[in-house]
């Protein structure tokens, strides 16, 4: 009989230490995530991450017609010839070379 009551009293506590676990686990996530968005909304933080996407699409634009213009030699016909229509398209559209906004 002690033996069971012991075994009651051990699945009582991790009953309890579980659900205060999950509960305190559930405050710190939502207030993660309410920190995040706030900093996420920061108008210094987006304006410093479009800065950088920025950058990165311009590098990426640069790299892209360098490559291109090494390999097109060396590459069928189809290829090529959608290699120099997105050159001569040039960066002016909403949209990149991917076809995707550059948002």
């Amino acid at each position: 009989m002690a033996d069971m009551r012991y075994r009651l009293t051990f699945i009582a506590g991790l009953a309890l230490g579980y659900v205060l676990g999950t509960r305190a686990g559930r405050e710190r996530y939502e207030k993660l995530k309410k920190t995040a968005r706030e900093i996420s909304q920061n108008p210094a933080v987006r304006n410093t991450a479009e800065s950088a996407a920025q950058q990165t699409r311009e590098v990426a634009g640069k790299a892209f017609h360098s490559v291109s213009a090494k390999v097109e030699g060396k590459v069928p016909d189809s290829v090529a010839d959608r290699v120099r229509s997105l050159r001569e398209r040039g960066n002016g559209g909403d949209e990149d070379d991917w076809g995707t906004s550059n948002t």
